[in-house]
């Protein structure tokens, strides 16, 4: 499987609001926008570092899978994302790696990408997101 970069790093906050001046004021990371993910519950401000994004994804709900990981582990590093191309194919080779997949197929993410999530048991303990970028973007 061929990873092309770190494509961005989600960090689970309670708060979008209360986090992002750490970000913008204080490392002076470059804001890119807001945007609501609805089939993930999440609400989700994506941050420039260098050549990857930083994520903060703050919970709409307390069912979603980020409210959850704040009651469990509270704030900090909820996954490291993956910039792959061909995502159905790089599930595939996973899969017969023996690597679980939360989702089998890719579903629409955050900013039009294909994403797909490696559950952390077969990982190491790390939540690992596939994610194929618009190749409209520039960003392959």
């Amino acid at each position: 499987m061929e990873v092309k970069k770190v494509d961005h790093i989600g960090i689970a906050v309670r708060s979008i609001e209360k986090a992002l001046p750490f970000y913008t004021d204080v490392l002076g990371l470059p804001f890119l926008g807001i945007e609501e993910v609805e089939s993930e519950q999440v609400k989700v401000a994506f941050l420039q570092a260098g050549e990857a994004k930083i994520e903060l994804l703050e919970p709409l709900s307390p069912e979603s899978a980020v409210a959850t990981f704040i009651e469990k582990r509270g704030e900090g590093i909820h996954h490291v994302a993956l910039g792959v191309e061909d995502i159905a194919e790089r599930i595939r080779e996973l899969k017969e790696h023996g690597i679980r997949m939360i989702q089998d197929a890719p579903k629409r993410g955050a900013g039009g990408a294909w994403v797909a999530f490696m559950h952390p048991k077969s990982t190491g303990g790390v939540l690992y997101e596939l994610c194929e970028r618009p190749k409209t973007e520039g960003h392959q």
